[in-house]
């Protein structure tokens, strides 16, 4: 019998994602603020559950199940990014009469995939954890049904995530024909001694490259990028949130079950597949997002290039780079949370705050959401004192340590030309006066949690050392 422990937060969140479909359907209208209560309950829940049960590492459910600290930490990162997700999407899709229960259970369902994705030990356990996790963000983007753009947003992320999901699979395929198991540990086994005694196999080179296809377009690594500033474009503002944050952290998991507890005595190849990743992400994503005068696009050309950043760490091959990677995956997933919460802040009924010039004269019309800002672009710059800047000199560290001293030089130089497009937003900000005189309006905790949002980043940047022992601790490095 399996330990149906281990996969407790799994089932609680299901267990009350069903009651959250269930009672929402014998909800008025007016009564739809329970859906948001239930939902946010759950998140919680789930979290308390983790502490609970942590503490212990094991493997269950015919061995395609793994309960570690890596996986605790994240799922727990997870889960309150989305509670962030939820509450600043609220007031949004309340004014726009988008508060409907669907929103909630496809997003509860989407952290459900996230986590599966997190625990996975099997490649059949990662491939459903995937599809679960993309379905719920494929009719997510088109929810709001009157838009042309949702639409046309959620036709492309569909058609390409279904062509990247084929390639996977089809990688999957080839490496369970070459090993004869589904099993990470028992691939790595078979491929570690086959690497030993015959050398590299150019048909597990062949099954890696459309493995890694797949990886990439999940983080939307260059060239695999083509739906990320369209779907961050079209979908509800909420909905892009959602997107930008928590799925690169289950992403990042991901890389980590498959090319390194999997794959890893192959990683001299992919190692030079990630090189020409991160280079064409961080080149493109910077160079490309100067160019935006929509905030979401260019958030979306940001994230192309920080994703560039966390394979930096990845392709180092050493326990240091993953949690280099795995902090900086974590501090980037909280400051995109703030980044566009902020937009939804400035959105109001019959207008979107989409363009940079939405924000001139933001420091006039609120100083404090204008410093908060300000904290989250200069996190995403990485200017010393902000978590941003841990993050990058910690995978940088490590990619000089591997004696790629190169690959760390462009980083930088690419980091300092991509600096320009977030100074620009906040030379708007404070020096350029107010198209509008409106009052910003929001409720208590929404102002709380952005706050916090803003100033743990700083916490972050000049205490960074707890989150980076917890990274450490749980990929055991240090």
């Amino acid at each position: 019998m399996p330990d149906f422990s281990l996969a407790s937060p799994e089932i609680f969140l299901l267990s009350a994602l069903c009651t959250v479909l269930v009672v929402d359907l014998f909800l008025k209208p007016e009564q739809r603020g329970m859906t948001y209560v239930l939902a946010q309950i759950s998140l919680l829940g789930t979290v308390a559950i983790i502490f609970l049960t942590g503490g212990k590492s094991s493997v269950s459910f015919a061995g395609s199940f793994i309960r570690d600290d890596m996986g605790d930490i994240l799922k727990i990162a997870i889960c309150l990014v989305s509670v962030g997700v939820f509450l600043y999407s609220r007031d949004y899709l309340r004014e726009r009469k988008l508060d409907k229960g669907e929103y909630y259970v496809l997003g509860l369902f989407a952290v459900l995939g996230m986590m599966v994705m997190v625990s996975s030990y099997s490649l059949l356990m990662i491939y459903l954890g995937i599809e679960l996790l993309s379905l719920s963000l494929y009719a997510l983007v088109a929810f709001n049904r009157n838009s042309a753009s949702s639409s046309e947003a959620a036709m492309k992320y569909f058609v390409l995530g279904a062509i990247a999901s084929g390639m996977l699979l089809y990688g999957m395929s080839i490496l369970y024909g070459l090993t004869g198991s589904l099993e990470i540990p028992a691939i790595y086994a078979k491929i570690s001694r086959e690497v030993a005694s015959q050398g590299i196999d150019m048909a597990l080179v062949f099954g890696l490259v459309f493995v890694l296809v797949g990886i990439a377009f999940k983080f939307g690594a260059v060239p695999f990028h083509m739906w990320v500033p369209d779907v961050y474009e079209g979908a509800p503002t909420p909905v892009a949130l959602m997107i930008s944050a928590a799925p690169k952290i289950a992403a990042f998991a991901m890389v980590i079950r498959v090319l390194v507890e999997g794959l890893g005595s192959l990683h001299a190849d992919w190692q030079q597949m990630l090189v020409l990743l991160a280079i064409l992400s961080i080149g493109l994503g910077n160079v490309v997002a100067i160019a935006q005068t929509n905030i979401k696009r260019m958030l979306a050309y940001s994230t192309i290039s920080h994703v560039g950043f966390i394979f930096l760490g990845l392709l180092a091959g050493t326990k240091e780079g993953y949690a280099a990677s795995m902090f900086y995956t974590i501090t980037y997933a909280i400051t995109s949370l703030g980044s566009f919460g902020v937009i939804l802040l400035l959105s109001r009924k019959g207008f979107e705050a989409e363009q940079l010039a939405d924000f001139k004269g933001l420091n006039e019309r609120h100083p404090w959401y204008a410093f908060i800002m300000m904290i989250l672009l200069a996190s995403m710059i990485g200017i010393p004192g902000t978590a941003g800047f841990i993050a990058k000199l910690s995978v940088l560290e490590a990619v000089v340590r591997i004696d790629m001293i190169g690959l760390a030089i462009f980083a930088v130089i690419l980091s300092v030309i991509g600096a320009y497009y977030y100074l620009r937003v906040i030379w708007y900000m404070y020096f350029e006066d107010a198209a509008t005189d409106l009052p910003i309006d929001s409720s208590k905790d929404v102002q709380v949690f952005l706050s916090a949002n803003g100033l743990l980043l700083l916490l972050l940047g000049i205490f960074p050392g707890l989150l980076m022992a917890f990274c450490m601790s749980s990929l055991g490095a240090g």
